[in-house]
């Protein structure tokens, strides 16, 4: 039977590294590497759901990047949020950039606030993990991004307002009807979310898209004017300030555009 200070001391000295098991790290340079390295890219599954805004991942979901999320997220290798929040904080920052060649008005690190909302977990899955491991990440990205000049918080506005079937084995748009109309936006975030800012939905990771596509289309129907009264936001007037896109970790290697033709 594991005694507490077990625990405690892999916490301390974790026993092997998230990513390939070699002793005595969290995460090894090589893993590091692999998970934050790279230049974020853009990713794009096929098919695209509708609702779906431009995504950004730090890596491609395979090998050590796939092994370093399991590890957090299903053994609670709670070391592990450091470097995945840095990880998506870069990817943060790619879509930033993007939307400052673009023009978008409000994108430019450190030009308003960016509001990381997490995609949200059932309350079952946060149970039985014991931890909420795309909240955790989200605010150590948080911590990233602070840290090198840009104002960004989390902003937990979204729940679940209904039960969903598990993902697992489901295609692209079965995942799609699964996930229809599951999401809202707390009243209480209606109110966090008045006040403006870059929105940033975030999750660890992207395989269809469908999660962020219902984020999305959530955030998009929220009813908020500058003086409180209900009014209806469309995704044509979800620019400038309140541009939504959207961050991950990492994504299916067969979504990201440089392996397109």
């Amino acid at each position: 039977m594991r005694g507490w200070w077990q625990d405690l001391t892999e916490l301390v000295l974790p026993a092997e590294c998230g990513g390939c098991g070699r002793p005595r790290a969290a995460l090894c340079a090589q893993c590091r590497d692999a998970l934050c390295g790279t230049v974020p890219s853009r990713v794009r599954p096929d098919p695209r759901p509708p609702g779906l805004p431009v995504v950004h991942a730090a890596a491609p979901y395979e090998d050590a990047v796939r092994a370093v999320l399991l590890a957090h997220k299903e053994r609670g290798a709670l070391a592990l949020a450091g470097p995945l929040g840095a990880g998506l904080a870069g990817a943060v920052r790619a879509g930033l950039r993007r939307g400052t060649r673009a023009g978008t008005r409000g994108a430019a690190e450190g030009d308003g606030a960016v509001l990381l909302v997490p995609v949200p977990s059932a309350r079952g899955a946060v149970r039985a993990r014991g931890h909420d491991p795309v909240r955790r990440i989200a605010l150590a990205a948080a911590g990233e991004l602070r840290g090198a000049g840009t104002r960004a918080r989390v902003l937990c506005v979204l729940r679940q307002r209904r039960a969903v079937a598990d993902q697992s084995g489901l295609n692209s748009r079965q995942r799609q009807a699964n996930l229809a109309g599951a999401l809202e936006v707390t009243a209480g975030g209606r109110r966090l979310l008045a006040g403006g800012g870059r929105v940033v939905i975030v999750d660890d990771l992207m395989t269809t898209g469908a999660s962020l596509a219902e984020a999305a289309r959530a955030m998009r129907d929220v009813h908020t004017d500058s003086i409180g009264r209900a009014a209806a936001v469309t995704a044509r007037e979800m620019t400038g300030e309140n541009a939504i896109s959207a961050a991950v970790v990492a994504a299916s290697p067969d979504s990201f555009e440089i392996n397109r033709n």
